[in-house]
């Protein structure tokens, strides 16, 4: 939640501005009131020494009921129950009772006496520390110690000193004994109270406390502790910030113990058909505290172990209407899709792209969510055709997306009109950048799906996905919103892939072309390559062939040739291949030197990159379709280097001999012997038929 936070302590509001991650402030208050008030127990602590002014308690004095020793096991019986009691059995109580008191008497109560007396902070910090060792020894935590309720008397009256580091020392004492209800409540807002000042994490680190709030929500009740354990969290959450925590908390199974959390409320909702109090504010900070942990690769896998992802599917249905939920999820998914496996494991869990459609449509203008949900999408549908096509089958997918760019289209025409007439941004105003942000991420989206043969060809014969990217084109430039022209053209480029009759991107060809114009004669090498690359594709039309001859684009396109960009070089030489079709057009090569770079392409990149190395032969193929002599078509000197080059690239043994692993080797081996070697041999062929190796005679003299 953004803003300010406020902490009641003892009369004292604290207040701390934080950008992200306080508490939600509604319906919760989030105070401290300073005392452990709710003490209910049958034995009074009697005799109480006073404390020193210095340590007084502002607390009330409570009262608390007796319990059973901690000796005493899960066989023992209860008083109401021990009529029929052996006389062995009650000699072995009263032993242990005896043990129990002599080692109360000789290591507990001088320690308790040092607390009472001692005004130095440092000294009780020492004495509790010595206090939980002895109670630990001696087997004395927990709640079922008879005399619990004298030391958390004792405890209490030291909470309100106000010393952060006695706060911790008192508070992991008073948690190891298992308080319950209120008195938990009041710990846990003691802890994260501390917790929100950074300086207090190395205090934190060194008393253990994660490990015994962590505790808290292994081993207390959900439902009856929902804010306690939002304080809890809450704290745990500041913790997860800093990342000297981050081993320790994946270490002490904070991922399995967190996604446990979320599964008891996913459960609880469905059984119940409601969200219980407060769970709500409880979710965020458990989501935000895994967010936090992510970044570590041994979460990340702990996460998949549990299926977690569906968990968190779940977690965002049932909280559709809990924007601060559905961000935090959102942002955990946004981080987790960047990773190839939980990609994979979110893709696979059909049921989320219906639910991404409904926070669309659901929370259509609220920028920081939607920007994350379509950034999820296009990390989903970047490399599976899978889920391109899941995703695409879900009722009204398309049209939601569309409808989403829709909307962010208008608030920029609104954004750019406002800054035209040089007036202010409204402070409820989306930022233009969030805008455009938005825009990016759908086009990358739509380019992704287009890659999938069913979806593109729908998609191509869809008006209004055309309609909108045209739209994109005809009013941005890349200078100045670089990503999102560049995307736009990609999706095009795309779409111009299939060759299918009710086209709107075939249709609308020769526009498309002159759009496109102003992109190739920029200075953005990656938006002229996807210009390019449209192009490629529409060239296989005869009048957008004519078009480049009669733009002169052909030489543009011989120039790229002498790019040191492969991709560049691959596009431009596919331009160039579809121009030599026509046979008309194929002296066009003959200008700018074009044989040449052809030439020195194959030689530059043929070892690395059959598929432009075919791309070459294919074009001078078409280019020395009818002639009779090699040198006059080609020119001597690019003749004498082709009779070198193709025989050494036909060579399997020298051609395939790269530095590169196996699986790369069979991936260059397959488009060597598919594509490049047969129009190279066929090249090959016709360039020694039609050349003399005999010099000429010199011409008499007379």
């Amino acid at each position: 939640m953004m803003g300010t936070s406020m902490v009641k302590i003892n009369g004292t509001h604290l207040t701390e501005s934080n950008a992200i991650g306080c508490l939600k402030s509604h319906p919760l208050q989030l105070t401290y009131d300073g005392g452990f008030s709710e003490i209910r127990e049958q034995e009074m602590f009697k005799e109480a020494t006073s404390l020193p002014s210095y340590l007084r308690s502002r607390g009330d004095q409570g009262k608390r009921s007796s319990r059973a020793s901690s000796c005493c096991n899960s066989s023992n019986l209860s008083r109401l129950e021990t009529k029929a009691v052996s006389k062995d059995d009650l000699q072995d109580k009263n032993t242990e009772t005896e043990v129990d008191d002599i080692f109360w008497n000789t290591r507990i109560v001088p320690i308790l006496h040092e607390l009472e007396k001692e005004e130095n902070i440092e000294m009780v910090c020492a004495a509790c520390t010595q206090l939980h060792h002895a109670l630990e020894e001696g087997n004395m935590l927990g709640n079922k110690f008879k005399r619990r309720n004298i030391l958390l008397k004792t405890l209490y009256k030291l909470v309100d000193v106000g010393s952060d580091p006695l706060s911790l020392k008192l508070a992991k004492i008073i948690l190891a004994l298992k308080v319950s209800r209120k008195n938990l409540l009041n710990v846990c807002k003691l802890i994260f109270k501390i917790s929100r000042s950074e300086k207090n994490d190395s205090l934190i680190q060194n008393d253990s406390i994660l490990e015994s709030l962590l505790e808290v929500l292994r081993s207390e009740d959900l439902r009856t502790n929902t804010e306690a354990f939002l304080y809890c969290m809450g704290a745990i959450k500041f913790l997860s910030g800093n990342p000297g925590f981050l081993n320790e908390m994946i270490s002490k199974d904070t991922v399995e113990i967190l996604m446990n959390l979320i599964k008891q409320i996913n459960e609880n909702t469905k059984k119940c058909g409601t969200c219980f109090p407060n769970s709500g504010h409880l979710l965020v900070q458990v989501t935000a505290t895994l967010r936090n942990l992510i970044d570590s690769p041994l979460a990340r896998r702990k996460l998949l172990s549990v299926s977690a992802l569906p968990q968190l599917c779940s977690v965002m249905g049932q909280y559709l209407g809990d924007a601060d939920v559905c961000t935090n999820i959102a942002r955990m998914f946004s981080k987790l899709t960047s990773y190839h496996d939980c990609c994979v494991a979110l893709a696979s869990y059909s049921r989320c792209y219906a639910l991404f459609l409904n926070l669309i449509n659901k929370y259509q203008k609220k920028q920081d969510l939607v920007v994350r949900i379509v950034f999820i999408l296009g990390n989903l549908t970047a490399k599976n055709n899978q889920a391109r096509e899941q995703f695409f089958k879900e009722k009204g997918s398309i049209p939601t997306l569309l409808a989403l760019f829709r909307t962010f289209c208008k608030l920029d025409v609104h954004s750019e009109r406002r800054e035209g007439e040089g007036g202010e941004q409204p402070k409820a105003q989306t930022p233009p950048a969030q805008v455009e942000d938005v825009l990016i991420k759908l086009t990358r989206v739509l380019a992704n799906l287009a890659i999938h043969p069913g979806v593109g060809q729908a998609m191509a014969a869809d008006p209004q996905v055309v309609g909108l990217l045209l739209t994109t084109l005809e009013h941005k430039s890349v200078d100045d919103c670089e990503e999102l022209v560049i995307n736009t053209t990609a999706t095009i480029n795309n779409l111009s892939y299939y060759q299918v009759k009710n086209s709107v991107i075939q249709d609308k060809r020769l526009y498309i072309a002159e759009l496109l114009l102003k992109l190739l004669v920029s200075n953005n090498m990656e938006g002229i390559l996807e210009a390019v690359r449209v192009f490629g594709n529409l060239s296989q039309d005869r009048d957008i062939c004519d078009f480049i001859v009669q733009k002169n684009i052909h030489k543009f396109m011989i120039a790229l040739l002498g790019a040191t960009h492969q991709d560049i070089c691959f596009s431009a030489c596919g331009v160039l291949l579809n121009l030599t079709v026509d046979k008309d057009k194929r002296v066009i090569l003959k200008e700018g030197g074009g044989i040449k770079k052809l030439v020195d392409c194959l030689k530059d990149f043929g070892p690395t990159d059959w598929q432009l190395a075919c791309l070459v032969c294919k074009t001078l193929w078409n280019f020395s379709e009818n002639i009779t002599n090699a040198s006059s078509c080609f020119g001597d000197e690019d003749t004498n280097t082709l009779l070198v080059l193709l025989p050494s690239f036909l060579d399997e043994e020298l051609a395939l001999d790269g530095s590169f692993d196996q699986d790369l080797k069979n991936y260059h081996k397959l488009h060597w012997e598919t594509e490049f070697k047969p129009v190279a041999q066929q090249l090959l062929n016709r360039i020694q038929s039609r050349h003399s190796f005999l010099d000429p005679l010199p011409i008499p003299a007379f």
